[in-house]
């Protein structure tokens, strides 16, 4: 392996007093892939926008190629022989891929593009990915997997030496995940270095040769991939013992026995085959399925997002008519939607406000909560759940996305429900905050409440659940129940029923 290309040490970065970063260091060679990892909050984001140039550093040394750097923009940084690709796709989608790959770049002569010149370089980018694609075509026209490996053939085009992927799994299938990481590992044997920033510890272990962990800001560790059990790098991400992460993965041993919810035959015409599900106070019923299974159309018909036309729905034995979400918050029924950007947080309201949305609801216009109960509220669950945040005020797009989660979650438990339906609630977020959310499913059972939880992390239906509904192709086809409850025996039932 080639020798160090990239030395960051010491690295501080505040933000209006609060410390993002705080004695970071990072150390890439090249011809490798090197994870970054940590949980959100760690410092990774900042991380990389100080080494692009969108942030200044207030103290330490960033060394490139054996010499001192403070790139002051992204476009200085490319010029330096760095370049990032981010999770969301930052190019125009109604110019063509030749356009894209050489926008702000393109050669000129006299005034003119010299477009045999642009069609060139953006066919030999595209070629070292491996790829042979028409590059006049617009790139709205593609698919997602297309326009992420365009992102990667333009920072390849500036003659990058140091490329960062940050989260660009996150919106691939399996095989378009298989495809990129056969490109990365090409780059890394071409001399590339890669630094790959993922919430996802398989892929880490597949395609990373070393890793570096951040927490609170803070160096932790760098350690060979290869050399590290993946409880030790869930432990030095978490800074927690062994023991301790071990821990969070038991469930709570407690009965459920009292019916909450009944539905039978609940369906909807092209949306869900009738169904029959039951959920008990003090139980964690699991929906597990492929993506298009019906399992979050399982949980808008019990919400009242959508409207039955089969079926009925009983609670706490009595018939219950759920036509719209208002009357489900009424009858103690709580949803967070998987969708957090589109159809959680608002981006721009403070964390408080954010909080205090679903409590405000269901009082009404005419019983508005006094700026003294919506700050008592939001002190309360901040704390409880443990939320990072600089105070109340901070508007919730700056939060990381676990905790953004938490707030969302809080928005809920104001309401202290009865039964509560999680969708996806730890998709997109680290694995600290992930085991601080199971941890609070755990908690909220022992209370007795129901949870309804929605996942197609099958391990983590394992852990939380002790009772699954499993789905495919909208129809629920069986139930899995105490020691029966394993990932293999999940997707068998999903694979082979008839």
């Amino acid at each position: 392996m080639a020798g160090e290309i990239l030395k960051m040490r010491n690295i501080h970065k505040a933000f209006q007093g609060v410390k993002a970063l705080d004695d970071a260091g990072l150390t890439l060679r090249s011809g490798e892939v090197h994870a970054l990892m940590g949980e959100n909050g760690a410092g990774k984001s900042t991380l990389i926008k100080v080494l692009t140039g969108v942030h200044a550093t207030d103290a330490g040394v960033i060394e490139f190629d054996h010499r001192q750097i403070s790139p002051r923009s992204p476009r200085e940084a490319e010029g330096i022989g760095i370049s990032a690709v981010y999770q969301e796709v930052n190019l125009v989608p109604t110019m063509s891929i030749m356009d894209n790959i050489l926008l702000g770049r393109q050669p000129v002569r006299l005034g003119t593009l010299r477009k045999r010149e642009m069609r060139r370089r953006a066919e030999a980018a595209l070629g070292r990915l491996g790829l042979k694609l028409d590059v006049a075509r617009s790139l709205g026209s593609c698919s997602l997997a297309v326009q992420q490996m365009v992102a990667i053939a333009r920072a390849l085009d500036v003659q990058a030496r140091l490329l960062i992927l940050d989260e660009p799994t996150s919106s691939l299938d399996e095989r378009e995940v298989d495809f990129l990481f056969d490109i990365m590992r090409r780059l890394r044997d071409e001399g590339l270095a890669i630094l790959f920033v993922t919430h996802f510890l398989n892929q880490v272990y597949a395609v990373s040769d070393r890793i570096t962990v951040l927490r609170n800001g803070a160096f932790v560790g760098e350690f060979a991939t290869a050399e590290l059990p993946r409880l030790q790098l869930i432990s030095a991400m978490l800074g927690r013992t062994f023991e301790e992460v071990q821990q969070l993965k038991a469930p709570p041993e407690t009965g459920a026995e009292t019916t909450f919810l009944q539905a039978t035959g609940i369906g909807k015409r092209g949306l869900l085959n009738p169904i029959d599900l039951r959920i008990a106070a003090g139980e964690v019923v699991g929906l597990a399925g492929l993506l298009g299974s019906g399992r979050s159309e399982t949980a808008k018909l019990l919400f009242g997002i959508e409207l039955p036309d089969s079926g009925q729905v009983q609670i706490e034995g009595k018939a219950a008519d759920i036509d719209s979400p208002r009357r489900a918050l009424r009858r103690g029924l709580a949803f967070s939607s998987e969708d957090r950007k589109s159809e959680g947080i608002i981006p721009h309201l403070s964390v408080r406000e954010n909080l205090i949305l679903a409590m405000q609801a269901s009082r009404g216009l005419l019983r508005l909560l006094s700026r003294k109960e919506q700050q008592t509220l939001a002190e309360h669950y901040i704390r409880a759940l443990n939320v990072k945040t600089p105070d109340p005020e901070t508007p919730i797009q700056n939060l990381s996305g676990g905790n953004q989660q938490k707030v969302l979650l809080a928005r809920w438990l104001a309401l202290q429900p009865k039964l509560i339906m999680l969708d996806e609630p730890t998709r997109g977020i680290d694995v600290g905050a992930k085991a601080e959310i199971e941890k609070l499913v755990h908690s909220l059972r022992a209370k007795g409440m129901a949870v309804l939880f929605i996942s197609s992390d099958l391990e983590e239906i394992v852990r939380i659940c002790q009772r699954v509904a499993v789905l495919r192709d909208r129809s629920k086809i069986g139930e899995l129940a105490g020691a029966d409850v394993q990932p293999n025996r999940i997707m068998n039932m999903i694979a082979h029923h008839e």
